[in-house]
């Protein structure tokens, strides 16, 4: 046997020691009490190898089992150890082959590994494992160390690793009172009574037999080595979006969640870990849009592994908002465009679209601009929205078409500051800022329309000292020469009208404006 410091088994030690005491005797005198011995170990071997035989296939069926249960998680372990299995048996059968060629030498073709006749023959054993012809010791020994090297690797425990690397050891061996190393095969079958052979034979099946076990309690360890244990099952709802409007979709995950109350994973948000166990993220919004965010789960496992599992999600900040109409307001103004706000609470601008009869309806950036035709026939704009990839309508708003009232006359001037204002009649106003006005403009400037017009011509009348009005025709919206004669000659504290004022508006209508008075201080 190879001597290393490995710890072995009970099992291991209690087979070594009766081999190594056996195989002393053997050297001194093979007598028929020595044979014996040799035939109860190899009795006790084969009732080893039945039991090993039973727990393998016991371990195989629940690995069978369990992929039957769960194909996606338990086949990739069934199917390493459908492969051990097979490996197995054709390293079993190859030793089982070498066990019956030994005893049919020695008891001619009808001999039998389970009744040996010929117990004491030394030749045998040489013959057919170390003839130069077939060098069969030599092949038995190659396939032990694949198959040491093939189970090895699938066994994590280092322990039960060197272990089962002792059990199949087939290093050189050096014998008591010889300084060269044997290989192994010549040790083990070199002038070896036949039942010594076949009993060392019957040992190494039992060490592939335990080699396999190992393999196979490892790979059913590791079906659930990954799994997390839980303590708690919850269910929840996940809303894909907790606002919906009629006509759209409410769409949801209904999930089972399990959690291990004792052990909670790490929760990373852009790299920075949450300052709670919990996975509770809160952020405070300070602008509107939609914001994504990305971030990690760290989850230990039981085998002291640990995986990351990473999402991504977003969420929507908009306004505080509330709609306030008033019905009687609904009104829109021929030939002019009027400008329109729409927006859908929950949906992105270019979501939404908008349609209106009796006129034109345009997008304007954000906003929208629509433009009735004719004037008494009612205006429906109505509000589309695209949502989930379908078109679904969120309104349908009635505006009265009205046609715009009639602007205001006024002179514009500049104040001492150099602004602009606009004077509309009924009070002083000086003579210098009337000479320097250029003519007369209208416009509807009331701070919601704020509608200029174009005046097409005017008439000023003055009365002279018997009252007898003097009227004089504008150039256009300027003042003529003539009226600028007449303004030259007033005196302060004197009047006079502008009248017959005729303005034309955007919306293509000319209109009889009321005259104003003018006091020239």
């Amino acid at each position: 046997m190879g001597a290393n410091g490995t710890k072995q088994s009970p099992r291991q030690k209690m087979i070594n020691l009766m081999y190594i005491v056996l195989t002393a005797m053997l050297a001194l005198n093979v007598s028929s009490d020595v044979l014996d011995g040799f035939t109860q170990v190899h009795d006790g071997l084969n009732r080893s190898n039945s039991n090993f035989e039973t727990r393998n296939s016991s371990i195989y069926s629940q690995l069978q089992s369990f992929a039957e249960k769960n194909p996606e998680k338990g086949r990739q372990w069934l199917d390493k150890a459908t492969e051990v299995r097979n490996v197995t048996s054709a390293l079993y059968g190859y030793v089982d082959s070498l066990k019956l060629r030994i005893v049919k030498k020695a008891d001619g073709a009808n001999g039998s590994p389970a009744n040996i006749k010929n117990r004491d023959d030394l030749e045998a054993a040489a013959v057919i494992m170390l003839a130069p012809g077939t060098l069969r010791g030599r092949d038995l020994r190659l396939r032990i160390d694949d198959y040491r090297g093939y189970v090895s690797s699938m066994i994590p425990d280092t322990l039960k690793r060197h272990t089962i690397e002792e059990a199949l050891s087939t290093a050189p061996i050096v014998r008591s009172g010889t300084l060269a190393p044997q290989l192994w095969e010549e040790a083990k079958f070199d002038q070896q009574p036949v039942v010594a052979a076949v009993t060392l034979l019957s040992k190494l099946q039992s060490d592939i037999l335990y080699a396999e076990g190992e393999v196979l309690a490892s790979l059913l360890s590791q079906v659930d080595a990954g799994d997390l244990r839980v303590n708690e099952l919850n269910a929840y709802v996940m809303p894909q979006s907790r606002l919906v409007m009629r006509g759209g979709k409410y769409s949801a995950n209904i999930v089972l969640a399990a959690v291990d109350t004792t052990q909670r994973p790490r929760v990373y948000i852009e790299g920075k870990p949450l300052d709670n166990s919990y996975g509770l993220y809160e952020i405070s919004t300070g602008a509107t849009g939609n914001f994504d965010y990305t971030g990690w789960l760290e989850v230990s496992h039981d085998d002291g592994t640990t995986t990351r599992h990473d999402f991504r999600s977003s969420y929507t900040v908009i306004e505080p908002m509330a709609t306030v109409s008033a019905t009687l307001m609904n009104v829109l103004y021929a030939g002019i465009n009027n400008p329109v706000s729409i927006s859908v609470p929950g949906v992105a601008m270019g979501d939404i679209s908008a349609a209106m009869t009796n006129g034109t309806l345009v997008r304007d950036g954000d906003h929208w601009v629509a433009k009735p035709q004719t004037v008494g026939q009612d205006a429906v704009i109505t509000v589309t929205a695209n949502m989930d990839g379908h078109s679904v309508p969120m309104a349908a708003t009635t505006f009265r078409v009205r046609k715009l009232p009639d602007p205001t006359p006024f002179i514009a001037f500049r104040d001492a500051q150099g602004n602009t204002d606009h004077y509309r009649g009924g009070k002083p106003f000086a003579k210098s800022l009337l000479m320097a006005s250029p003519g007369l403009e209208a416009a509807i400037d009331d701070g919601l329309l704020d509608t200029p017009f174009t005046v097409i011509s005017f008439e000023t009348v003055f009365f002279d000292s018997s009252g007898n009005a003097l009227p004089e025709v504008s150039d256009g919206s300027q003042f003529s020469q003539r009226q600028k004669s007449q303004f030259q000659r007033l005196a302060r504290g004197k009047r006079f009208f502008i009248s017959r004022i005729k303005a034309k508006g955007p919306d293509g209508i000319t209109r009889d404006l009321s005259p104003m008075e003018v006091i020239v201080n």
